[in-house]
């Protein structure tokens, strides 16, 4: 979720935002692996999903570290793909029914915000990283 400016355009999100929102989001995965059935298909997709939910933050916060503009494209490329995951698992566990609810379902809509969030942040970096290159 951005920011809505009075011209009605949309303003990223902090870095220290995303840092938050990715790690609420981490420990939303794991209240959600807490309340899976204890039968072999919540374990093996309970597994699953904390995998690759909380990884969304640990790896997020490893971009924010990155040493270069290639390190930096890199890391944000496996924080969308581990989002994508995670939105994967989420769509598994509902369309088995397996857990379905609003808290599931809330945690899917983020999941695909993350996903678009990251996918957008980045194609942006790619683009910079070679309009810098070609000056």
């Amino acid at each position: 979720m951005g920011l809505i400016n009075s011209d009605k355009t949309i303003q990223m999100q902090p870095v220290t935002d995303l840092k938050f929102r990715t790690k609420t989001f981490a420990l939303n995965i794991i209240k959600l692996v807490k309340a899976m059935p204890e039968d072999r298909i919540g374990r093996v997709l309970g597994n699953q999903i904390l995998r690759s939910g909380t990884s969304v933050a640990a790896n997020y916060r490893s971009a924010c570290k990155a040493r270069s503009k290639a390190d930096f494209i890199s890391k944000i490329t496996i924080v969308e793909e581990e989002a994508d995951e995670t939105t994967l698992w989420l769509e598994l566990i509902m369309e088995s029914e397996t857990l379905i609810n609003d808290f599931t379902k809330s945690l899917h809509k983020e999941s695909n915000e993350l996903t678009a969030i990251f996918t957008s942040s980045g194609k942006t970096a790619k683009e910079n990283n070679l309009n810098s290159k070609k000056k």
